[in-house]
């Protein structure tokens, strides 16, 4: 790497880990416990103050106004959509909602070229198709369900890709105007936990006789899911949105299918084989053009000592 001009690849690479770990167990609780999603919504929020801690420890938070803007942003759109696509799994088929959900890194990528500017090669080009091909792909269920296919849920789960392709947007613009990694994470915990009630008050209250596994369980999981948010936030901070975007969503469902095929001996589908396939060809395509260009895309955002949840 020159200069250290390449380390969203580190930051990209540990979120992969991170999410793909999270990926493959993070159902466990409802499936195995009927733990309510609003719950793991609740607990997730929590969780996101231990990697917001160790991100804080050295760095300064901005309290310019624009940080809170893009920050809330950033937060709102992610929390909320999280919120929103419980509701649209309540009302549709998850094997229609996921692949319409996975499509947000078009609105980044859309927004980034448009709004940014951020130039991307013809070679580049190519991988982001591919990748975005492989999400769908990998994000279509081995089985379907007898829900309908028209509904509510439709336009809820079109807005939850909006949102969270303006999340990831807010997180590369908030490092483009100034604002260090911690500050935008801090502002994303407050937002989860801002929406704590509302989950509160979907879910009806606290579920009865949930066993002691489930909150321990999902507390574990949604660790993992809080820290590999921070690792997307320094991505960003340090690569094109045009690249991070597809990239993250594209890999980390691939070692979550790895993963369920040691640990559940469950094959992957016929598509979910093509996905993975597509996801690391678009994404080496997308790395090789990135590098091969030698453009420097580190945000004024990025701190020079890198913010760490496991310390310094």
């Amino acid at each position: 790497m020159k200069n250290g001009t390449r380390s969203w690849i580190l930051y990209a690479s540990l979120l992969v880990l991170f999410w793909g770990v999270w990926g493959a167990f993070s159902s466990e609780p409802n499936s195995r416990y009927g733990y309510p999603n609003e719950m793991i919504y609740i607990i997730w929020a929590f969780t996101m103050l231990i990697p917001a801690f160790f991100a804080m420890r050295g760095n300064t938070f901005d309290r310019r106004p624009v940080a809170a803007t893009y920050g809330l942003i950033a937060g709102l759109t992610g929390a909320g959509g999280q919120l929103l696509l419980f509701q649209a799994l309540s009302d549709g088929p998850a094997y229609l909602i996921f692949p319409l959900v996975s499509l947000s890194p078009v609105i980044t990528v859309l927004m980034a070229t448009v709004l940014l500017r951020e130039r991307i090669t013809r070679l580049a080009v190519v991988g982001v198709v591919a990748a975005l091909v492989a999400i769908v792909l990998l994000s279509i269920p081995s089985g379907s369900d007898d829900s309908d296919s028209h509904g509510p849920w439709l336009l809820i789960a079109i807005l939850v890709c909006v949102a969270w392709g303006v999340q990831a947007f807010c997180m590369r613009k908030a490092a483009l105007v100034g604002v260090n990694d911690a500050t935008t994470f801090g502002w994303m915990t407050i937002s989860g936990l801002l929406l704590v009630p509302v989950a509160f008050a979907l879910m009806g209250g606290l579920p009865d006789g949930a066993p002691w596994q489930a909150p321990a369980l999902t507390a574990v999981t949604q660790v993992l899911n809080a820290v590999g948010a921070l690792f997307l936030v320094m991505a960003f901070s340090r690569g094109k949105a045009t690249v991070v975007a597809p990239v993250t969503n594209a890999l980390a469902p691939v070692l979550t299918i790895v993963l369920s095929l040691a640990v559940y001996q469950t094959l992957p589908s016929v598509w979910g084989t093509l996905g993975i396939v597509l996801a690391l060809a678009g994404s080496t395509l997308m790395v090789y053009s990135d590098e091969k260009s030698g453009e420097s895309s580190v945000a004024p955002g990025a701190a020079d000592n890198d913010v760490s949840p496991v310390g310094r």
